[in-house]
């Protein structure tokens, strides 16, 4: 099947750009920013599922003690530049530099009109692979950068207008092999889920920090990363050549789990750099259910056919999401972060399925000890 994408020389098979990842239902490419202050919190999330004919999409908010989505589903436009779906969109106005968000869903309560600005360049992390026996669970490629928001969200009541100055946030492009929709009938595993991940992009002023984390049930990694990332002016590269990070020589993490949830109340990395230790000390601020943005969520996940279009809404307390029940477990933290005599805000994202030994998990999802 040809689409507009096979005049452009993008080619990396024989096959025209709609056949991707050589059949696999699980495939995917996914747009993901977060932006936040002290005070407030949002999401998007737009993914299409090329072997499934899907495309999804998701806006969240977590501000004054609710947390209020928008969600949207349906069938997948054959011109992949087509990156909306419902009331949601995404536009790449710049690649690697400038992206708008809208939505348009007064009628659910949640408008948005915002545009992300890079700070740094984008950062390649390395290749994520899990198998379980031989069938892949994960094979995915993901860069991040950090950025900057201007524009408005209109929530209920109110209307949020963000200063550039002050609202810091991420990208996240991630593609490949995840788990999503309906799972392709298959013999059951021989283990226990599980999966630990840990991700932490940081906003200082004058440069970024990047963290980064998988590990398995022993606590022993199997992708991990940390890098330095310069801010950069308007006029610097966003890729290739002179967009080069300092990547870390070793890095620990230390979780301060909240009793009897998968949560963190705190946390400290230690950086090597020169052979000499660092500490960055995480201080949560608000946590965000990524249920809002469709990670486990038990209608909306990723990669769900509901309909030609299918639109829903759905608002939370932040305190009734406190549990240990699967589709709350994976969060993300606005963090205050001191490093040395640094002050900067970024997120701290958790996601502990499983048993984790370092982290006293030892059943599917049995709360912290005190």
């Amino acid at each position: 099947m040809l689409t507009p994408f096979d005049d452009y020389p993008i080619h990396q098979t024989p096959l025209p750009i709609a056949h991707a990842g050589g059949g696999h239902p699980d495939h995917y490419d996914r747009f993901w920013f977060n932006g936040y202050t002290e005070d407030y919190y949002f999401a998007v999330a737009l993914g299409i599922y090329p072997n499934r004919g899907i495309i999804d999409a998701a806006f969240s908010v977590v501000h004054d003690g609710w947390q209020r989505s928008v969600f949207a589903s349906g069938r997948m436009p054959l011109d992949p530049t087509r990156t909306q779906i419902g009331p949601i969109s995404i536009d790449i106005t710049e690649p690697l530099r400038v992206n708008r968000v809208r939505v348009d869903a007064a009628n659910l309560g949640i408008t948005a009109d915002l545009t992300f600005q890079a700070r740094t360049a984008a950062l390649a992390e390395p290749r994520q692979t899990l198998l379980d026996g031989t069938r892949p669970i994960m094979d995915v490629t993901r860069l991040a950068q950090m950025g900057q928001w201007s524009g408005t969200i209109g929530l209920p009541g109110t209307t949020l207008t963000l200063d550039p100055a002050g609202v810091y946030g991420t990208k996240d492009r991630s593609w490949g092999i995840r788990p999503v929709g309906q799972p392709a009938p298959s013999a059951p595993s021989r283990t226990m889920p599980q999966i630990f991940f840990l991700w932490a992009p940081l906003n200082f002023p004058d440069e970024c920090l990047h963290f980064m984390t998988f590990e398995d049930a022993e606590g022993k990694a199997w992708a991990k990363t940390a890098a330095v990332l310069p801010v950069i002016g308007a006029d610097m590269p966003v890729y290739g050549p002179g967009t080069e990070a300092e990547h870390i020589e070793e890095t620990r993490h230390q979780v301060r789990w909240a009793p009897g949830l998968r949560r963190s109340q705190g946390a400290t990395l230690t950086l090597t750099r020169g052979g000499r230790p660092e500490t960055v000390e995480l201080e949560p601020l608000l946590t965000f259910r990524m249920r809002g943005a469709g990670y486990m969520h038990p209608t909306w996940a990723h990669g769900r056919w509901h309909d030609e279009l299918a639109v829903g809404v759905e608002e939370h307390r932040v305190e009734e999401l406190d549990t240990l029940d699967p589709t709350c477990v994976h969060v993300q933290q606005v963090v205050r972060a001191t490093w040395g005599e640094r002050t900067g805000l970024g997120v701290l994202e958790q996601l502990a399925i499983g048993p984790h030994a370092p982290s006293g998990f030892r059943d599917l999802f049995d709360g912290a000890t005190s």
